[in-house]
């Protein structure tokens, strides 16, 4: 199956919270053998873009599952771009993750995918230790791959990188229109920003109970590798592989990270 055939999959569409809050989320899911791959895009992104579309048919190719969705306000899903919050996009990856993943996955998480990639982990580890005995047809994590993951973004690589102007701005207006290098400003809101603080993992260990592959450009401008090793240093020293790619920056899409990020995937299996 080419990119394109892929690519040109309708979406399904599930619904994810209630009330006001409800929004539509949509999601290209093939059923494969496992491990199966998730994809968790980033900030601002879809799934639509180089690295996904390339994952997806290399997991056409041979027979394995693969799921992409756009968390709200991005891509093809409902709800708009300024509600977001880590906490509702986490909700959205849990829900897709319930919903449409079955036996071991593969989770590769893209910079604030990194981020979702192991909160989920993190709410995959509560839901089996709340359970007795889990059904094998149920989700489990085969390994994580992050690439250029940025964890605590929003405190770390935004607000405390913000000059003071900056964060009176947002802190009196709500919300900062973020000058972007890959298209029109974006909103940053103090929403974003609290919400943020409620989900910081930096702080102390990482507990994943899983595989984890982390490969990082050492010219990204958005995410510094300084970060990547800070992450590597929380998480459990057992089959944790930090791979720094000297002339790489923040998207890794040229072929040859391609060729790692894939490389990553099969080794853990």
């Amino acid at each position: 199956m080419t990119n394109s055939a892929v690519n040109d999959q309708e979406p399904a569409f599930i619904e994810v919270g209630s009330g006001e809050d409800k929004r539509k989320i949509a999601v290209r899911a093939r059923a494969g053998g496992t491990p199966g791959l998730i994809w968790l895009g980033g900030f601002n992104s879809d799934m639509k873009g180089t690295k996904a579309l390339a994952l997806d048919a290399w997991a056409a190719e041979r027979g394995r599952a693969c799921v992409r969705f756009d968390y709200s306000g991005h891509g093809e899903s409902g709800g708009a771009f300024i509600d977001g919050t880590i906490g509702r996009w986490l909700e959205e990856s849990v829900a897709v993750f319930a919903r449409f993943c079955r036996g071991p996955q593969v989770v590769i998480g893209s910079s604030m995918g990194g981020w979702m990639a192991l909160l989920l982990a993190r709410e995959i580890a509560k839901r089996e230790a709340s359970q007795a005995a889990s059904q094998a047809s149920q989700p489990s994590l085969a390994g994580l791959v992050l690439i250029a993951p940025a964890p605590d973004f929003t405190e770390q690589l935004m607000w405390n990188q913000f000059t003071p102007e900056i964060q009176e701005a947002i802190q009196t207006k709500g919300v900062w229109m973020r000058p972007s290098q890959y298209g029109a400003p974006y909103p940053i809101t103090r929403a974003l920003i609290e919400d943020g603080r409620n989900h910081l993992l930096l702080g102390s260990a990482i507990e994943v109970g899983c595989p984890v592959r982390i490969l990082q450009g050492a010219q990204d401008p958005d995410v510094p590798w300084q970060h990547a090793f800070a992450l590597a240093h929380r998480l459990p020293s057992e089959d944790v592989v930090l791979t720094m790619i000297q002339d790489g920056d923040h998207r890794l899409s040229r072929p040859q990270d391609i060729a790692r990020i894939i490389a990553a995937v099969a080794e853990i299996g």
